[in-house]
Parts: structure tokens; sequence; C-alpha cells
């Protein structure tokens, strides 16, 4: 015997007031409950429904007799209607639905619906069958049911979702960037004895010699190559400077003017560029070379996306957030210096949107376009700026790209003169430069003899701690990384513990940051990035000369 039959059988057992009392009950019970109680006659239309349908804007009374499917959203009304009224001979039926039910003054809201189709037997039985009632037997009566209001849950699985897969998108972007940086270390020690010689050799030939021509195409293509080692290292998020107080404004009007924007433009006869930028925008802390790197690859992309007339637009706002941005990227509260790229062109396919930032995935013209690392390069300069992305686009409309940077209140970086030669050559001090690659030592020993520096090299961090043990030294080199053995903070430790007030520089091509940071702390001056440039290397080591040392008793 089923629960319907048992409750049939129970109340033909009372009398007229305890029958009244029992039905008050159960009407008092249902009143009271949240979920939406129905029942529906054989076409689907409503025979009753219980008061908190009152949640969804509507009285029970106006929709008595109506069908069930008016309260259902239009996407949801065939699945409704297939499950409520065309019911097939012997097809099992579900009897669990979702779908949205239409709120009278706003949207969908979405609701869970448990059901069962009620039957009456010629033997005067009450019935739920599995099946559709269509036997010779049995007499359909009405479908009844529970409609439960799912939204918060749905909402919720939704957001969790979306964070399941900012977490997947973290930990991707976090493997790929491990193995960019480890190729980019690799590829900066190559580049490094390029751009080191070539320096070396335009220094020792005369303007009117025909072989500086070749040697200035070296090292303009070492350049590049660094730049893209550099975009690796970006990718990593490892090194990028971000200490320095930028208007971005300012980036973005001095990008406009160069020749690479006007390169852009060639290539884009078509397209319109147009600025809109905010006249108080107020500062961020940041790396303007990055900035703009940033700021180029997005333009590109745009541009790319336009097949044909079209328009690129550049905005700045300062704006607060008093509430978090739950969009591809997670913005939280606070205030942001906020750029836009905008463009009416192609637009994302849905199925790419998740894709743009990974290294080397690109729809663009392989070769004329770049390297296919320009997302992956934007996506690792906001993240180590501490910004955040977010990406909205439809195919056939265009696409935004908006980035938010943190706003500072500091003052703008004054920008320092450049130096000449003279000012940073050496004047006779020694050094020692510890590198496990041969070829760096060679061309850092080449450069800073160059400068006037007495330069000893050693090719481990254990041979330089043997080395200052018997000999003084002005100012140490140091490699980060070095392998096997101890590395250049290690060197560092050990080598101050010999002569304490040792002063050193840091160099490397990949480093970790809190590595950086750890040695920093110790004394050592400035961190410069390989590959060797002679400006660079040359200044780092004039500044670090050039401080007091405390004095050691």
């Amino acid at each position: 015997m089923n629960i319907s039959q048992e409750i049939l059988d129970s109340t033909s057992k009372l009398d007229g007031s305890e029958l009244l009392e029992s039905l008050e009950n159960y009407r008092s019970l249902i009143d009271l409950t949240p979920d939406i109680i129905y029942r529906l006659k054989e076409d689907g239309t409503i025979l009753f429904i219980s008061q908190a349908v009152q949640h969804l804007g509507y009285d029970p009374e106006e929709l008595i007799g109506l069908p069930f499917e008016e309260i259902v959203c239009s996407e949801d009304r065939q699945k409704s209607r297939d499950h409520f009224v065309e019911r097939r001979i012997g097809e099992r039926r579900t009897k669990n639905l979702e779908v949205r039910l239409l709120h009278k003054e706003r949207g969908g809201c979405d609701y869970d619906l448990k059901f069962t189709y009620l039957a009456l037997s010629a033997r005067g039985q009450w019935d739920v069958p599995d099946y559709a009632i269509q036997e010779p037997d049995k007499r359909f009566l009405y479908t009844q049911g529970i409609a439960r209001d799912i939204t918060e849950r749905k909402q919720l699985e939704a957001e969790r979702q979306k964070l399941e897969e900012r977490l997947h998108r973290s930990e991707k972007m976090e493997a790929l960037g491990a193995l960019a940086g480890g190729v980019a270390h690799d590829l900066n020690n190559v580049l490094g004895v390029l751009v080191g010689y070539s320096e070396l050799m335009l220094l020792a030939i005369s303007d009117g010699n025909p072989l500086r021509r070749h040697a200035n195409a070296i090292l303009k293509s070492s350049e590049k190559g660094a730049s893209i080692v550099q975009d690796l290292l970006t990718l990593a998020r490892r090194n990028v400077p971000v200490a320095e107080v930028v208007d971005l404004n300012s980036v973005i009007t001095n990008f406009i003017k160069t020749p690479v924007f006007e390169k852009l433009q060639a290539y884009h006869p078509l397209v319109t560029f147009r600025s809109d930028l905010d006249k108080d925008l107020l500062n961020v802390e940041g790396s303007p070379l990055h900035l703009e790197k940033t700021l180029m690859n997005l333009i590109s992309n745009a541009s790319e996306a336009i097949s044909d007339r079209g328009e690129v637009t550049i905005r700045t706002e300062n704006r607060y957030l008093d509430k978090s941005i739950h969009g591809y990227d997670e913005v939280r509260v606070g205030d942001y210096v906020v750029l836009s790229i905008s463009d009416n062109g192609e637009g994302i396919a849905p199925a790419n949107l998740d894709k743009i930032f990974e290294p080397f995935f690109t729809k663009k013209t392989m070769g004329r376009s770049g390297t296919g690392l320009g997302l992956a390069v934007v996506w690792g300069t906001v993240k180590d700026h501490k910004g955040y992305i977010d990406v909205q686009s439809e195919e056939g409309k265009g696409s935004i790209f908006t980035l938010y940077f943190p706003v500072t209140r500091q003052p703008l970086s004054e920008s320092l003169p450049k130096k000449t030669v003279e000012q940073y050559m050496g004047r006779g001090e020694s050094i020692l430069v510890v590198d496990d690659v041969n070829e760096q030592q060679e061309v850092a020993m080449d450069m800073l003899t160059r400068l006037g520096y007495q330069v000893q090299t050693v090719s481990s961090g254990e041979e330089a701690v043997c080395y200052l043990k018997n000999h003084e030294v002005d100012l140490l080199v140091l490699d980060m990384i070095m392998a096997p053995g101890i590395d250049g903070l290690e060197t560092y430790r050990q080598g101050r513990g010999i002569r304490p007030g040792e002063k050193a520089i840091i160099v490397s091509g990949y480093s970790e940051s809190d590595q950086i940071a750890k040695a920093v702390e110790l004394g050592p001056g400035a961190y410069v990035q390989k590959p060797y440039i002679l400006e660079k290397i040359g200044l780092a080591i004039r500044d670090k000369l050039e401080q007091v040392t405390p004095s050691y008793h």
C-alpha cells in the first residue's frame, strides 16, 4: 500500500469534526511549507498550488486553471511540457526536473521539481505508478509534486566553478611560468656573450670601418632576443621592478609617438585609434617599460581582431570598487587606475576565452604578429603589478580588456639624466666575477677590464670563498644560481664571514624574487639582469663602490 492509500484509509475512519480538523492540519502544514506544492490535471493545467507561490509574486487563485508552463521560463517550457503532458506508453518518467520558474516582476528563478503521477485503479485503489498511466485498468487523476527554490544553490555552484577555473588557470600559468623561466636562464647565457662582445666590438671599431655596421647588426639582433627573454621572465613573474611611481597617461601618450605605434598604424590603415584619458588620473607603482609593452600587446591584439574598418579605443579612469567584481578575474575592493582597450572586431570565441593568456596560444598571423607570448606577458605584468584583468567579448561585436592597477598616493618618480661612459669608468679597483658559465666569465672580464677594473674570475661559490681567504677584492659580481654547489646568496654569506663589509652586486638571467630579497637584505647593491650591458653593469658597480662602508672591529 502506498502513502496516498494510507491517507485515504485513515481519513475515511474519521467523523465529520475530526475530518475537518485533520484537513485544517494538512492545510496549515502546506501553507507553512516554503516549497511550492502543486497538483496538475492531465493536460498540465494547475488544479491546486500552495501559498508558497507568492515568493514568485503570484496569488495562488490567479494561477488556478492556467497551464503550469505559464510560470516556466520560455527556454524550459518544452522540457516542462514533455514531463507533465506528453506521457508515452511504457516510457519510464523522470520524477526530478530542474527548470527556471518565472517571477511575476523579475527574471527567472531556479527550481527543482519533484513529482509523481497519481492514478485510480478500476478497483478503486490509489496508485503512484512508475510508468506513464496508459494501462487499461487505471485512470489518470493528476500529477502532484513539490517545487523547491534552488536559485542560491545554483549561484553558489556557479561561483565555485568559477573559483575552480581561476585556480586551475593560475596553477597552469605558474607551471608554464616555471618552464619559461628555465628557458630564459639558458637563453640569457647565450645572449650575454653576443650582447657583451658586440658592445666591446663597437667600442673598438672606428666610425668609418665597414665592420662597425655588422657589429651593430649583431647587437641589435641580440637585444631583440634579450627582449623575448624578458617576455619569458615576465611570464615567469620574476624580477619585474614595480617600485617606480608612474603616470599611466604619460606611458600611453609616449607610446603613441613611437615608431612601433606608427608601424602598427601602417599595418592597419582602416583602423581608427582613439584615446580617452582621464586628465585627473592618479598614479600607480610599476615599471614604465613593462606597462608600455602591455599596452603595445593589447593594442596590437585589438588591431588584429578588426578585419575591415573599425576602431580601437584606449581609455583610462580612476575607479573605486566598494564590492568585488567576479568576472574573468576577481577584482577586490579598493582604489584603482583602470586601463581599458576596446575594439569592435571579431571578438573571441567562448571556447578560446580561457586559453588566451596561455603562452604561444594565438589566432594571429605568425611571423608578422609576434611570438604568441603577447597576452601571456600582459597577464604576468598585471600580476606583478598586483593588478587584475577582466575580459568581456562577444563574437562579431568585439572585445574589451580592462586592467585594474592599485592606486598610489606617492609623487611621480623623477627621471634621471643619462650617464656618460666616463661617469661609470673604473679607477683600478679589484673585482671578482663569480659565474658557473665560462663564456659569461670571459665577457664580464672583458667588459669590466675595458671599464678600467682589475678582474679575476672563478667558476663556483666554493672557489670564491677560497679566493677571499687569501685575497682582498673591492667588489664581488655574483651570479645568483650556480650548480652544482652553493648559490650566490650563500657565497655572499660565507664571504662576509671571512671579510665583513665585503661589497657585492648580484647578476643573473633567472632568479627567484625571494632569494634576491634575502640577498639584498644582507647588503649587496643592485640586481642586474643578464645579459650584461656595459652601462647597466658599469653604473651598478660604480654606485656600490662609492657607498661608504661601515667600520668593523
